[in-house]
């Protein structure tokens, strides 16, 4: 069994599956979504997502934004999405940098938070 799975973000689609899980970086935590699942609607918090299908598994950064769960789809709204490849020690220094410029910019606990789950979420790769 499977469900639909998609990734955008403003720039591009990057994914379209049928997918058997989908591993998302929930704003209040890390979850599976699989075939049967409960709907829910969720923000995003900077890290790794994982899709598994029949293809393998392919992983994207996203640094936030919106997945929709129902029991035959997921869809991720990425504010911003990378595939893993594409994840240089640049690219990955440079969104540090900018979560570091809204922090100071900010000064706030949620702009705190965006940094360290930055940081946190890059250093996987």
């Amino acid at each position: 069994m499977a469900m639909q799975f998609e990734l955008v973000s403003p720039e591009r689609k990057l994914a379209s599956v049928e997918a058997s899980e989908v591993q998302i970086p929930g704003a209040d935590g890390d979850f599976t979504a699989m075939p049967g699942h409960t709907p829910m609607i969720t923000t995003l918090r900077p890290g790794y997502l994982k899709v598994v299908s029949g293809s393998g598994t392919q992983e994207y950064f996203v640094t936030g934004g919106f997945a929709e769960v129902s029991a035959e789809t997921a869809s991720v709204l990425a504010e911003r999405a990378y595939a893993r490849a594409d994840m240089t020690p640049e690219l990955q220094a440079e969104l540090i940098a900018e979560a570091q410029k809204a922090h100071e910019t900010a000064g706030s606990d949620d702009s705190a938070k965006l940094l360290d789950d930055m940081t946190a979420g890059v250093a996987l790769t």
